[in-house]
């Protein structure tokens, strides 16, 4: 095992971190799949100071950026994040360059870089969107810890040819495979088509956050929030597959499908609460 001293601490080498090996996995995976084209895509991870500092210095940030928002919610947490305009095929052969480790200064006005955005390079130029979510689902969920957003294509492809209501998409989704409603039975979230990287759009996801752990990016992608990586990604896999299986019937006319009675059965099953409003009987 490497490690190396700074002071009287010595620590492990960063990039035996769980958590900079947990981003460099699922980044690749999710390039693997054709969801983060070019610099498409990023994470943010809230940490705890005990897993960081057996790994990270966080006596002497290398630098600080400052915020155009304040996030005096956040004040003085750890977070590893994608770094703007990374490719997420490179983060898995070159972490320090592609991820950076940061905490949010004790006013909530700037963040502090720790490890990593070699190079001058800055976190997630969707960094409002993160932080503005991750508040509004700490408040929901104490603990949460995952924001991703993605370009899952099969439900970019979704928001050209499906209503938008946010109900009438999460009811599609659901009748798409049975395990829909159990996996989120809070539903799907839906914004209107917005400038990326802008503090309007956070405010916008945020706002939803505080009801939905999914939001969904028109012609764009899809913000999902959870506990741990595993989770989160899960979430993402299982509403894509859906998605896919919507794009695949296409206009033809359906058969059969999953009733709303049938989807009431399976929610006491399972014994998750369906969101208001969506289901008829």
């Amino acid at each position: 095992m490497n490690t190396s001293v700074i002071g009287s601490q010595n620590y492990k080498a960063p990039v035996e971190a769980p958590f900079i090996q947990e981003m460099a996995e699922i980044t690749h995976h999710m390039w693997s799949l054709g969801w983060d084209e070019l610099n498409g895509g990023n994470i943010s991870y809230l940490l705890d100071e005990d897993e960081v500092v057996k790994y990270i210095n966080n006596k002497n940030p290398l630098r600080t950026i400052p915020l155009t928002f304040p996030v005096t919610e956040l004040a003085g947490k750890y977070f590893i994040v994608t770094g703007s305009g990374k490719y997420f095929r490179n983060v898995i052969k070159d972490p320090e360059a592609n991820l950076g480790v940061l905490r949010v200064s004790d006013n909530g006005e700037s963040v502090e870089i720790l490890w990593g955005l070699r190079d001058g390079a800055v976190p997630t130029s969707e960094l409002a969107s993160h932080f503005m979510s991750h508040m509004e689902r700490l408040k929901a969920d104490p603990s949460h810890r995952i924001v991703l957003h993605t370009h899952a294509t099969n439900v970019i492809a979704m928001t050209f040819t499906h209503d938008l209501d946010e109900l009438k998409f999460t009811k599609t989704l659901w009748q798409m495979c049975t395990e829909c409603l159990v996996v989120f039975p809070d539903g799907i979230g839906v914004i209107p088509w917005m400038v990326p990287g802008s503090n309007e759009i956070g405010r916008a996801t945020a706002g939803k956050m505080k009801d939905y752990r999914v939001v969904v990016w028109p012609h764009h992608g899809i913000f999902v929030t959870g506990a741990t990586m595993d989770a989160t990604f899960g979430l993402v896999e299982t509403i894509e597959k859906a998605a896919i299986v919507y794009n695949l019937i296409g206009g033809r006319e359906m058969k059969q499908k999953i009733t709303d009675q049938e989807l009431t059965e399976l929610a006491k099953a399972f014994k998750v609460t369906p969101r208001e409003k969506i289901l008829i009987l």
